[in-house]
């Protein structure tokens, strides 16, 4: 964890996570991140009902501490215990309303050190967290909490009132009525904007309208956002970022931010069970604790890189649209999108780059495009799975370089419903979105060596370091179109999928459109992982001395083929797209680029001058011992060859991350050699 390096959070910020009993490890991960992005103050809701259950007691008696040691405690105390309820359900007004004051006198008692204010109930004018069909007028309510308030008060407590959802000027003024506000000294109220609030005004309106109505009763009461956020339920992370950034600009005297998780889909929201899909999408992590890139941009550099980044999103300007074609590329801020972008604008190119920045760096790849492309680059931060948006994207395009995807065997694994949402009915979208188009643009979609599998008809040895095809033909040429399909892992089947119905669109439908089917593509802009992008991977984790993990004996090969020579192809691709459609291409360094994974550090070790610890696991799903891929068939279509070797490759990749990542240190005491495997040719 890491604070911010720029500019943070304001002193008036705070953070909305409502949490269940035992939870204790969410808790500490909520704290940590909290600490992480800046944010010194949570809201969290304090259940009636659930202090009444077995080990509720003791549960908010570790809770309430132990958030206070960290941040400025709000405590929101709500929910009828069923037992006592007018109907026997959490949002039920109870049986006695004086129930509720005497449940606040002894949460004061037991629990007044570590908070000032208390919020009385949570959206009470929201017919799912108080059910006002029990009560008509509010006035059971009224009396509820105008008796805790007054309570409170006396035990030496400031009281917000429970945050109005939607913004309901009638049922402030019955507050009034009801003599309530006499003992309140905040109004809450929430705003979703586009989410629940469908004729949203803006925070400056809203509030605005509720200050003239406290000044018209004479109220000094301060106006809190206690809730406000955005769900993320239709892949928008971006727009979260900037209702996140609307609401910093409220004028209000405190604003809370919902939330750090979403919602587990297999819990019930409040008294229901996934009734309503927005609800469970509003954390800036994911329910499996992925974080958004609203978190990835608090934590990395604060509120100045969310609104750096916020600002590099652009939609189409008036008029525009009527010059020539754009192209379009889809993941045009990953690795080999914004290599390919750059070269695009350098040639003149009107080019849209379409990317939901999900993938971590990719946000700088963005910001550097921005400053590097000018007026030809427009961009759109959006989801592939965003049909709507993909279309209009589309219907501006002359040409589609289709790149998005989800890119690592592991996470599909891992998540393999989210895989195939985005790879399989990504790519469908487009190729229906490209279908459907007035005038219909050329597509050229990226696949992988992994539509093969495990190359089971391929038989190897290991010679050394390395394996190699016994068949003397697959040495010298590498594995050709040919090659039997063999959709193995949920990566492997979600992109065969879609690379077959690339291949089939063309076919059925007359769309000019190819396949690459890619082996390892690294070079500069590329921010490796463990899991995608292991040439990447290695150099930075030798750059800083951090240990490397090779799956599998290491000898596994793979052609590698630099990105500038990728994009040679790329461009060559577009420019005789009729003549290749419907077709399918291996694209990769060819057997004159081939290396095990021992061969690779041992390149690394001769430009670093050392290694970190390696150490060895097994191998994982789809891996392959063996990936060449047999270019020619491109060669005689375009006449393309990779100019880069590996050793030029890899050195260039190596200052790029030197010098973009600033690791440039000298390489510490200590590296080691690796075990290297014995020499000579073993069959298996």
């Amino acid at each position: 964890m890491k604070a911010p390096s720029a500019e943070g959070l304001p002193g008036h910020f705070g953070l909305v996570e409502w949490f269940r009993p035992g939870e204790q490890h969410r808790v500490e991960r909520v704290l940590c991140d909290m600490k992480g992005i800046g944010a010194a103050r949570l809201r969290t809701g304090i259940s009636w009902a659930d202090w009444y259950t077995p080990g509720g007691a003791a549960w908010y008696q570790w809770l309430i501490p132990r958030l206070a040691r960290e941040v400025e405690l709000l405590p929101c105390v709500l929910y009828t215990p069923p037992s006592i309820g007018v109907e026997p359900k959490s949002s039920s007004p109870p049986l006695r309303p004086k129930a509720y004051a005497d449940f606040i006198d002894l949460f004061i008692t037991g629990f007044g050190e570590h908070f000032e204010y208390l919020e009385l109930w949570n959206e009470p004018n929201n017919l799912s967290e108080w059910d006002w069909t029990l009560d008509p007028h509010w006035t059971k309510f009224g009396e509820m909490i105008g008796g805790a308030a007054y309570w409170a008060r006396q035990r030496g407590k400031k009281t917000v009132l429970g945050g109005m959802s939607p913004i309901d000027g009638h049922w402030l003024c019955r507050m009034f009525e009801l003599g309530v506000m006499e003992h309140i000294d905040a109004v809450g109220i929430h705003g979703f904007p586009d989410i629940f609030d469908y004729t949203w005004k803006g925070w400056q309106r809203n509030i605005s309208m509720v200050r003239e109505l406290l000044d018209q009763k004479k109220s000094d009461c301060e106006i809190w956002v206690t809730e406000a956020g955005f769900s993320t339920w239709q892949h928008d992370e971006f727009k979260q970022t900037r209702v996140f950034l609307e609401l910093l600009e409220a004028p209000a005297q405190r604003i809370y931010w919902y939330g750090a998780d979403d919602l587990d889909p297999a819990l019930a929201a409040v008294d229901r069970f996934h009734l309503d899909e927005r609800e469970y999408y509003f954390g800036y992590r994911k329910a499996d604790g992925a974080p958004k890139l609203l978190y990835r941009l608090l934590e990395e550099g604060g509120v100045s890189a969310v609104r750096r980044v916020a600002g590099a999103g652009s939609r189409l300007r008036p008029g525009r649209a009527g010059r020539e074609g754009a192209i379009l590329v889809t993941g045009g801020a990953g690795f080999i999108g914004t290599n390919l972008v750059k070269r695009l604008v350098e040639e003149g190119r009107r080019v849209i780059v379409y990317d939901n920045l999900s993938r971590q760096g990719v946000e700088k790849n963005l910001l550097w495009l921005r400053e590097s492309c000018g007026d030809r680059l427009e961009v759109r931060i959006a989801d592939i799975r965003n049909s709507v948006l993909l279309a209009e994207a589309v219907a501006e395009a002359q040409h589609v370089f289709h790149f998005a995807a989800q890119v690592a065997v592991t996470t599909s694994v891992e998540n393999p419903a989210a895989d195939f949402a985005v790879n399989a009915l990504g790519a469908f979208s487009l190729l229906e979105a490209i279908r459907k188009a007035k005038h219909p643009p050329s597509l050229l979609f990226t696949s992988t060596n992994k539509v093969y599998g495990g190359i089971e008809g391929c038989s190897i040895r290991k010679n050394g370091s390395r394996y190699e095809p016994v068949d003397r033909e697959l040495r010298e040429n590498g594995l050709g179109e040919a090659t039997q399909l063999d959709f193995l892992s949920p990566y492997g089947c979600s992109k065969g999928s879609a690379d077959q119905y690339v291949l089939d669109f063309a076919r059925s439908f007359g769309i000019n459109a190819a396949v690459f089917r890619m082996s390892c593509i690294y070079g500069p802009h590329q921010y490796g992982t463990e899991d995608q992008g292991w040439v990447a991977h290695f150099a930075i984790r030798t750059l800083q001395n951090n240990p490397i993990t090779l799956y599998g004996d290491g000898c596994q090969i793979r052609d590698l083929l630099f990105v500038e020579d990728l994009v040679d192809a790329l461009c060559r691709a577009r420019l005789i797209m009729p003549q290749i459609a419907g077709q399918a291409f291996n694209i990769g360094g060819g057997p004159q680029r081939s290396v095990s994974l021992w061969e690779l550090l041992e390149l690394l070790r001769s430009l670093h001058g050392g290694l970190p610890e390696i150490s060895s696991d097994d191998w994982r799903t789809g891996d392959q011992k063996y990936y060449v891929s047999d270019t020619r068939k491109f060669h005689r279509a375009t006449g393309w060859t990779a100019r880069h070797s590996v050793e030029d490759g890899v050195k260039r990749l190596y200052g790029w991350l030197s010098d973009s990542l600033h690791l440039a240190a000298p390489p510490a005491a200590g590296f080691g050699r690796p075990n290297y495997p014995a020499s000579g040719v073993e069959a298996i």
